[in-house]
This record gives C-alpha cells, structure tokens and sequence, in this order.
C-alpha cells in the first residue's frame, strides 16, 4: 500500500514538472544581463553552440562576460530523456549534461575565443565530475551545431591535450557531439548568478594552462580582455562582477 501510494505521488510530481517544463518552452525569458531573448534563433553573422563544464551557473556567467556574446542560457543535453527537468537531471538516469547554450555575433568574436574560455576555465579531464561536483550530469562537453565548429572544436581538443600532458595532466575526456537536442532548464536558474539572494557557487577547477593557437584557429579578442579571468583566484567567475566586458578597455 505505501509503495502504491509512494508511486502516486511520485507520478504527480513528474506531471507538475513537466507541465511547468511545458509552459517555459513557450514562453519568452529576457537574459537578466544582455537584455535579449535567451530563446531565440541566431540571427545573421550569428552562431549557437553548448558547452558543459561543471555546474551550470558559474559556467554561464563565464560566457555571457565575453564581447559578442548575444545571449547564454542553461540547460540539458547530450542525454537521451525529452523535455527532463532538474530533479531527473540530478539522478543521472536521463544522461544528460548541464551546459551553456551561447550565441555570438561572428563579426566580433571568433569560435576560438569561446574555445578558449572552455578549456581555460574548467578542468576537462576529470571525467563525469568538476571539483567537488560529481555524476554524468557534471561532465565536460561540447555540442556543436555544424560541421565548421564540429572541426574547430576537435582541432582545439588536440592542441589543449598537448599542453596539459606537458603539465602532467590525463586525457582529455572532453565529449565533442555534432547538433545534440538542447532542452531549456528552469528559469530560477537561468543567469542564476546574477539574481538577488543567489548562492555564489561555482564547481569549475582551471588548470591555470592556456590554450595556443591551433589548426583554424582565429582568435579576436585582445589580450586586455582576457586579464578579466585571473584563474589564478580560487572562483574566479564568482569574484568577477556581472558586466559584460567592453572591447574598449
């Protein structure tokens, strides 16, 4: 009778996510920060691509930092489950990994740069954990949508591998996947950094080792920009202030 019971409720609360699931996907979210639409499609001279490295929240503030950046949003993908929600997220069952959903306006910044603050800021050999964040759904990751960025990331992949066995670093265990469903998270956690009341946290552990040019590599933002992640400071993300950085500077 309990177990039937347990089933039950279990049952409405899966319905009750889903259905909030639901209503978010039809709906407009505006990017606390950028001001744009976290939803929508790139435009021309834009692109999209998703990046998983650790928890999602620090990794999203990463990103949405970075000249050209039109937009970032969290979610789930690389897993096999439509449509999860956070709590099936967390088991591990579906698969799936936290990521940043980022588009970027082309003409101002390079893939390579994104590239560049991906492998900078996490460490990507860890396997299905970042620092004290541990499941499949903590994974590193990169899920690209075409062939060109599919070839860049690859390429990127090797060159990084190189400077971190000098350093005695692993393998990378990096997964690199071509046009992966992406699937919104809740929108409390959409730019959750930057909310009233949030809790400062952020799994990623750099390896403090940069990434060099590489084979189609094409690299534009200045080096001023870059002096605005000091991985040398423990949480750097968290300890850097909302504003996106200006090309001025």
């Amino acid at each position: 009778m309990i177990k039937k019971i347990n089933e039950y409720f279990s049952k409405i609360i899966d319905k009750l996510y889903s259905y909030k699931a639901s209503n978010q996907n039809n709906k407009k979210v505006f990017h606390t920060i950028l001001k744009s639409d976290i939803k929508s499609e790139p435009k021309e001279h834009e692109e999209e691509i998703l990046f998983g490295c650790g928890c999602f929240w620090g990794a999203e503030k990463g990103f949405w930092r970075l000249p050209g950046v039109i937009t970032t949003a969290v979610g789930y993908a690389g897993g096999e489950k439509e449509n999860p929600n956070y709590r099936e997220v967390c088991t591990g069952l579906t698969r799936h990994s936290e990521v940043v959903r980022v588009v970027w306006n082309t003409k101002i910044i390079d893939l390579s740069d994104l590239l560049k603050l991906f492998w900078e800021c996490h460490d990507p050999t860890q396997g299905n954990r970042q620092g004290n964040d541990t499941g499949t759904q903590y994974r590193s990751a990169i899920y690209t949508t075409n062939e060109s960025q599919l070839i860049k990331a690859i390429e990127s992949k090797s060159s990084y591998q190189k400077e971190l066995k000098a350093f005695g670093y692993g393998k990378i265990t990096t997964e690199i996947l071509n046009n992966v469903n992406f699937y919104f998270a809740e929108e409390y956690h959409q730019q959750y950094l930057s909310k009233p009341g949030s809790r400062p946290y952020c799994s990623a552990m750099p390896t403090k080792i940069k990434l060099k040019d590489f084979n189609g590599s094409n690299f534009k933002l200045n080096n001023n920009v870059w002096l605005n992640y000091n991985w040398e400071i423990d949480h750097c993300i968290l300890r850097g202030n909302n504003t996106p950085i200006s090309l001025e500077i």
